[in-house]
């Protein structure tokens, strides 16, 4: 299992503004600021940044640029950047991108865990979305490093509960297809730290040779406790957005609207406080919180920002 960042430190975390921010938001940011955005943080020593998305334009038009913001940015060595992919048009966008030479060197393909979030998010069965995945990871090969994500992992707004078989069948078919990182999503905040600890230790038990990927939305303001507790069940990998911001396209309203992901500054605050070196220059970061909150013209979400780091910590010594 992998367990270090292009910098070096025991967590990766992966910065999700530029992608799983933006789809949330309403106002379209002009390609040069994107292209600010990802720049910045990749001086910020994040070992892997959600730079854009391959989606259809008709329906996502953040990211009608994606092209042009992987064209545009400067690339740190040994930091991946992701793009998402949700169909097989998406990925023969990424790889013709990828010809050219300023493609994504990492993308994700999705899978919803439930019937009824697949229907609403992806328009299609789970069964007609694994027929996808299948052929998308073909035609990416070896190509890119892939990201198996499976959606609403701890339980969907639709349906409720949803079986840990289902979400460890899923684990397996990623593995079967060669896919070794895979994101459990908590898509509307219903993880708990038990169902935390308990689905990614099960995880970790039928699938020993992949990475777990920990993605948590702090719909009801759990999302700090679940990343405790999926890195004392081993995790390593994280994902966050600057600000909180984030969790479903614009369009689509469920979970009562309101499911931004966990905030960055506040997750690398709260492992530094815990000893955990994230590898990531907080002064740095903090001056990008303010950046993002110029750029979506509004106060956003992070603790961090208002109060600044916990004063018992040795910041420079981390």
């Amino acid at each position: 299992m992998e367990r270090q960042s292009a910098t070096g430190s025991p967590v990766v975390i992966c910065e999700c503004f530029c992608r799983d921010g933006l789809q949330h938001e309403p106002t379209i940011l002009d390609t040069a600021t994107k292209v600010r955005l990802v720049d910045r943080l990749s001086a910020l020593g994040f070992g892997r940044i959600e730079a854009t998305s391959y989606s259809n334009p008709a329906v996502i038009a953040q990211f009608a640029d994606a092209s042009d913001v992987l064209r545009g940015i400067q690339r740190k060595s040994g930091v991946y950047y992701k793009a998402t992919c949700a169909n097989l048009r998406a990925v023969q966008r990424a790889v013709a991108d990828l010809d050219k030479g300023y493609g994504a060197n990492e993308i994700s393909v999705l899978v919803s865990a439930s019937e009824s979030h697949s229907q609403k998010n992806l328009k299609r069965s789970r069964a007609q979305q694994w027929d996808n995945i299948r052929a998308m990871v073909a035609l990416a090969a070896d190509r890119f490093r892939i990201i198996g994500t499976i959606s609403v992992a701890f339980g969907c707004p639709f349906e409720g509960r949803v079986a840990v078989e289902q979400v460890l069948d899923d684990v397996r078919r990623f593995r079967a297809l060669g896919v070794r990182h895979i994101t459990l999503g908590d898509t509307t905040g219903m993880a708990t730290p038990e169902t935390t600890k308990h689905l990614f230790g099960d995880m970790m038990r039928v699938a020993p040779d992949a990475t777990p990927i920990a993605h948590f939305h702090d719909s009801r303001g759990t999302a700090l406790l679940n990343y405790v507790a999926a890195y004392e069940a081993g995790v390593r990998y994280f994902d966050s957005a600057l600000g909180g911001v984030g969790g479903h396209p614009h369009q689509v309203k469920y979970g009562g609207g309101y499911t931004g992901n966990a905030c960055t500054e506040d997750l690398v605050g709260l492992f530094e406080s815990m000893g955990i070196a994230t590898g990531i220059d907080k002064d740095g970061l903090l001056e990008a919180s303010a950046l993002c909150e110029q750029v979506l013209g509004r106060p956003l979400n992070s603790h961090i920002a208002r109060t600044g780091w916990n004063p018992l910590v040795n910041t420079h010594d981390r």
